[in-house]
């Protein structure tokens, strides 16, 4: 049996994540001890335990230990059914989050699986819907069909944003005999992520999302005119405003890059704060996507941390610009699953599967 252990790298709830995806996938059970080791209160909070939760029903997974403060689970998947899912994770719980242990397995099961899941749409320390949605999906979708739609938001604290993904798989791992078999299949099917030399900016998009209740205050408006403040002079941009009826007042805006041709490679994105002006969360994430922009970087690191698992499905390299704890933990875990191995040159930012 596999084991992780939950205090290596950045020792966060990342490496459970992925750990739980990549198993569910490659139907190799695993042990993992000191959970989120390295948080001020260490061991699997609600956030994990809904990720849990949704593979004890996905994938008919039996699972050891797994109850609030945990620091220790043992993990065995059964197969992905497909068919509907409806999962609530309650209160403003990250639905990007869940989807970090979900959507991997989905992409290559014995057919089409749609998830209904309630939870926090835009929140804290986890990726955005419209960056999920924008970014991350673009490349996920060279390998499977996979369609958002009847999206509601979601903010902190109650929650109750809704999303309806519909996933198709083009790829289906019941098809050969191991997890290392499938992955030499794709490899022989499809040429690999190589995203080390920068393409030529066309144009960045957005979104500017924000609640009802601040639609008087233009604050979707004001967070857009934020960022065209910063970027205008790069490059033409198309941010689209947008509001919702949340059942929290929240803000948020997603930035992204679009090249010469048509291709997504960096986002950015800020989420409203009580106190903050408006103008100044949409200069927040107009400055990040510069930065990041103005580095030797092809892709943020947000959605380099993203890409790992399915870079060590089918090999590539990739160029970012910075090297987090996040991504490191990815890897650790891919490895762990998978017959891989990662080479990162630390002075170039450059990630490589040998």
């Amino acid at each position: 049996m596999i084991h992780i252990d939950g205090s290596c790298m950045e020792g966060g709830g990342q490496i459970l994540r992925t750990a739980l995806a990549l198993s569910t996938l490659s139907r190799k059970p695993f042990t993992a001890d000191k959970i989120r080791h390295n948080r001020p209160k260490p061991g699997l909070k609600a956030q994990h335990l809904s990720c849990i939760d949704a593979l004890i029903k996905l994938a008919k997974a039996q699972v050891k230990g797994a109850e609030p403060g945990s620091s220790a689970i043992e993990f065995a998947p059964g197969g992905i059914t497909p068919g509907i899912l409806s999962l609530d994770i309650g209160t403003a719980g990250s639905i990007t989050l869940l989807l970090q242990s979900l959507l991997l397995p989905c992409m290559f099961a014995d057919d089409q699986v749609i998830l209904h899941i309630k939870g926090g749409t835009d929140t804290r320390w986890s990726i955005p819907i419209d960056y999920f949605s924008h970014v991350i999906l673009p490349f996920f979708r060279e390998f499977v069909s996979i369609e958002l739609n009847d999206m509601k938001r979601g903010f902190y604290p109650k929650g109750q944003g809704i999303i309806r993904l519909t996933i198709k798989p083009r790829y289906c791992l019941k098809d050969h005999g191991s997890v290392d078999d499938f992955c030499t299949h794709l490899r022989s099917r499809i040429p690999g992520f190589y995203l080390s030399d920068k393409c030529r900016l066309e144009r960045i998009e957005g979104i500017s999302a924000a609640s009802d209740q601040l639609k008087n205050a233009k604050v979707a408006e004001r967070q857009a005119e934020g960022a065209t403040q910063r970027l205008r002079a790069l490059c033409p941009l198309r941010i689209k405003n947008e509001y919702q009826p949340t059942a929290s007042a929240g803000t948020v805006i997603t930035l992204w890059t679009i090249s010469k041709q048509g291709k997504v490679s960096m986002g950015a994105d800020a989420l409203g704060e009580r106190g903050l002006r408006a103008e100044k969360v949409g200069a927040k994430a107009a400055k990040k996507l510069l930065e990041v922009f103005g580095s030797e970087a092809v892709v943020d690191s947000n959605l380099a941390d993203n890409l790992i698992p399915l870079l060590a499905l089918v090999g590539g390299e990739i160029k970012t610009d910075k090297i987090t704890g996040h991504i490191r933990s990815n890897i650790y875990v891919c490895e762990k699953f998978l017959d891989v191995k990662f080479l990162i040159n630390e002075e170039k930012n450059q990630i490589t599967v040998m």
